[in-house]
């Protein structure tokens, strides 16, 4: 059979069936599972035997969802984990030994910056940034202890994208591990695989499950790395729930269609902000006005969910303007249904310095908006209300 497509492969991917020839995968509720006799049971804890053993190692629910999330983005083996900082940390822990070098984009997610400032330190792991725009000083920062280069694209919150091709070309001309989180983009829209990347990381709490109901996270990539990345997290704990694992699979059967509407309000509400006088600026990554929109149309499939804008007025208007909302949600997720707005100087990015803050494009008067599935008519009418 010819290779099916991404959909399809979406929907078709399951785990074998049981004796009961169930349509839909059961959920397994197991914390262990049995052996048929002692050899059996040495020879499943050497490893001789590819089997479940106990669910912090692996779960016939979390098989299934790692292997729907390997197949979209063409890796060759992956770990399920309870959190997307959960996969961020362990992917890092199981990689990097003490007096090792970080290279990575300066516009992350606040939590991995914390990662990276306060906690990294105390095992002699320290880190330099990078700017999205000035990929050309990337080799400078590079060190005899450097290990690997990390980045997000697009960049949360200011959906800026950085150059994966080049970064993935200089990481293999030094030897460095090249991990990309796409989160903000999902599969469907951008599989950094086919641009270097060894690894990339999800956060499956957002557009994965895609209605803001389970927690999770996940690393796919190449076997070399996963395998080293299933030995720390095995021991550490840090595995994906069978129930969560259950959720994401079937909420994956469903992300072609729900990613296109996004992407189609997403980019019909920048339209509408960029022509309004209430706002300064407008950032999404298929509105021609974006800086690196020939970029966006070479890596990625649509612009994704996130637009982000700045309120004219300061931080006073963007008080004014998030109270004044009535329909969307004043809440720090993504990637969910309904559509969320937030302030992420006060929240997602609050741990960072103003100074940090404004090096990474964030202003005190940006706002970030996950557009939902709702009818972009009463998105942009709540919004037009808000702002006036």
């Amino acid at each position: 059979m010819k290779e099916k497509k991404f959909e399809t492969t979406a929907i078709r991917t399951q785990i074998e069936r049981s004796q009961f020839l169930e349509h839909s995968n059961p959920i397994y509720l197991t914390s262990s599972f049995v052996f048929e006799d002692a050899e059996d049971m040495r020879a499943s804890f050497a490893e001789e035997k590819d089997r479940n053993i106990y669910s912090r190692y692996a779960n016939p629910n979390s098989s299934e969802f790692i292997n729907k999330v390997c197949q979209m983005e063409g890796a060759e083996d992956g770990f399920a984990f309870a959190s997307g900082m959960a996969a961020v940390f362990s992917t890092f822990a199981a990689l990097l030994n003490s007096g090792d070098h970080i290279l990575s984009a300066r516009s992350i997610f606040g939590s991995t910056h914390s990662l990276f400032t306060n906690f990294f330190p105390r095992w002699n792991i320290d880190h330099s940034y990078f700017k999205f725009d000035e990929l050309d000083q990337v080799e400078k920062l590079i060190t005899p202890r450097t290990k690997l280069i990390y980045a997000e694209s697009p960049t949360n919150p200011g959906v800026d994208i950085l150059d994966l091709e080049v970064l993935g070309d200089i990481a293999k001309k030094h030897n460095l591990i090249f991990v990309i989180d796409n989160c903000f983009a999902t599969p469907y829209l951008q599989r950094p695989i086919q641009f270097g990347a060894d690894l990339v990381i999800h956060s499956g709490t957002k557009l994965m499950d895609g209605q803001g109901r389970v927690m999770a996270g996940i690393t796919v990539g190449k076997k070399e790395f996963i395998d080293r990345i299933y030995q720390f997290s095995r021991i550490t704990g840090p595995a994906l729930s069978p129930f969560n694992a259950w959720v994401l699979s079937k909420s994956l059967e469903t992300l072609a269609v729900r990613v296109d509407r996004h992407c189609s309000n997403a980019l019909q509400l920048a339209e509408f902000l960029e022509g309004h006088e209430k706002v300064n600026w407008v950032k999404y990554p298929f509105l021609k006005s974006h800086p690196n929109h020939e970029l966006a149309k070479k890596q990625m499939k649509a612009g994704g969910c996130v637009v982000a804008f700045e309120v004219k007025g300061g931080l006073k208007a963007g008080r004014k303007f998030f109270d004044a909302i009535e329909l969307l949600s004043l809440s720090a997720n993504l990637g969910d249904s309904r559509s969320i707005i937030t302030h992420p100087a006060s929240t997602t990015h609050s741990k960072l310095s103003s100074e940090e803050r404004l090096e990474t494009g964030i202003t005190d008067g940006m706002v970030r908006i996950s557009v939902g599935l709702e009818h972009i008519d009463d998105i942009i009418s709540d919004i037009d209300q808000a702002l006036g």
